[in-house]
């Protein structure tokens, strides 16, 4: 079975700094999986990874890139009456300026 466009996964992709992203918003039972994973990092660097659903930050963690320079934050949100807005910013602990940030609106 192929899911369609209600149920499919909606991706963004794009820079990250030295690396690059992928946010992705998966409908699922009653709610969503929202991932953010952030690639090609330096190895053991801090990012202070941010997760907003409709406007409220429901995640916010400082997370050290991997030995293969990754870092990954997972949520699971529930479906709110209406269109549900997902938004990440990442940035490099300690640093002032967001190295990168996407947005995606599910219905």
């Amino acid at each position: 079975l192929v899911a369609g466009p209600a149920s499919a996964d909606v991706e963004r992709r794009g820079v990250c700094g030295p690396g690059t992203h992928e946010f992705d918003v998966d409908k699922e039972d009653g709610g969503f999986d929202v991932a953010v994973d952030l690639d090609g990092l330096r190895p053991g660097t801090a990012w202070v990874v941010a997760l907003r659903h409709d406007g409220k930050i429901v995640a916010k963690r400082t997370l050290r890139a991997d030995a293969e320079g990754d870092v990954e934050l997972e949520r699971f949100r529930p479906n709110t009456a209406g269109t549900d807005t997902f938004a990440f910013t990442a940035k490099r602990a300690g640093a002032a300026k967001v190295a990168c940030s996407a947005t995606i609106t599910r219905s």
